[in-house]
Order: structure tokens, then sequence, then C-alpha cells
């Protein structure tokens, strides 16, 4: 039998819940679909757009020249792919898969790769560092694309950056048009924590007994609460 793949999202899925993960990677019953994003997606795919205007270039984004850094945009082949829902970045580890899609790869000028991510929201006030209790997933998920990059031949760099938007909820009115502040918000983290985790995921996926339901996982909570009272 051929073994699944585990995407970087499925990882964050078991931190969370190693229950829901082995329902939906085990037993095949996935959680409920979330609402789609769609005003986020439009930022990243319009971000996408422009910073591949400087990839042919090779040239230094404004923004990002603006703020202090001399990153170029990286110019590959696989760039696409690597961007690619259905592609992607992957490697081997303990005879799984794990991969995952990421946003974009600058380059510095040491040779070393940068892993970016862009993340959008709306708030009266931008958003200019990692600060808040939900930025930690963000932290793992640009960690984890960091980890499998250096599984790579490329030499990666331990910073990483995020493309932080923000809508300005604020003003008075819209006006057909929403404005962003952008702030480039580095980010040094540690990939240490990702094998001991994978560990711990395999361990789970190859056994055959259900995990406990998660105290902090809402829909465990939803479940169980139902469940009672039918």
């Amino acid at each position: 039998m051929e073994k699944p793949s585990f995407s970087r999202s499925k990882v964050e899925q078991f931190i969370q819940c190693p229950r829901c993960f082995y329902l939906d990677k085990k037993l095949g019953i996935p959680q409920p679909p979330s609402f789609p994003f769609t005003l986020n997606n439009a930022v990243d795919v319009l971000l996408k757009k422009e910073f591949d205007y400087f990839r042919e270039k090779q040239e230094v984004h404004h923004i990002v020249k603006q703020q202090g850094y001399d990153f170029i945009p990286f110019k590959h082949p696989l760039i696409d792919d690597w961007r690619s829902i259905k592609k992607g970045i992957r490697c081997q580890y303990k005879g799984y898969e794990f991969w995952g899609a990421i946003d974009d790869v600058w380059v510095n000028t040491a040779g070393e790769l940068i892993l970016v991510d862009y993340k959008a929201t709306a708030s009266s006030t931008p958003v200019e560092a990692l600060n808040r209790e939900y930025h930690d997933i963000y932290k793992r998920q640009i960690e984890f694309y960091q980890w499998l990059f250096k599984h790579t031949e490329f030499s990666v760099s331990d910073t990483a950056y995020f493309v932080y938007c923000t809508g300005n909820s604020a003003a008075n009115y819209l006006n057909r048009r929403l404005e962003f502040s952008i702030h480039i918000i580095p980010h040094t983290g540690s990939t240490h924590w990702i094998e001991p985790q994978l560990d711990e995921l395999i361990s789970c996926y190859e056994s055959a007994d259900l995990p406990n339901a998660s105290s902090t996982c809402k829909l465990c909570q939803y479940a169980h609460a139902r469940s009672i009272h039918e």
C-alpha cells in the first residue's frame, strides 16, 4: 500500500489536534471545509504578479528597498512549481513525503535563499510585528518551509520574512479602494522542533488507536457536546 504524503497544513492539523488528524488522514473523515478568504487570495495573487515583475528584471522591489533590505526575487525554473498547491516543494522523511507550497523566495547577497510568506488582514493599525497568539501558526508555517528547502541543494537563510499587508479599516469611506500599509517583518526561528514533531505524527498515523479528543479543539468539543444530547 502506497504511503500518504503530508502537507504543511496537515502537520499543523496534527499539532492542533492529533485526533482530527487521525480521522482525516487515517480514516478518511476530513474536517468540514472553511470559508475561502477570497480577498486575502486576491492580495496574494497580486503580490506574486508584482514580485514576478521584479524577478524578471532581477531588481530589488521598491518596498523591500524602502525598508532597508537588498533582497532580489529568486529566479529559478521551478519557482512556479514551488508555489503550486498541486506540486510544491517536497522531501522524504522516514519513508513519508512532506511538502508545502510557498509564496515566494528571495535571495540575499550571500547567495542564501530567503523564504517569504504573504499575509493580508484589515485593521485600524498596521501589523508591524508577529506578536499575536495566532502568529505562532505563521511562524511554524515559514519554519516548515525552511526545513523543506534545507533538504535541497540550496543554502537557506535562517531568517525568513513576511510581507504583511494591512488594509486600513479606519478610513472614513471606501471610495472603491482599500488602502494597504505593507511591512516586511523578519522572523529568525528554528527548525529543530520539526523532525521530533514529524516522528510523533508518523507514530500517530501508524497506530491502530484513535487518539483522545483534544481539550482545546473546538471541533472535538462540538462533537462531544452533540453526542451527549443525541
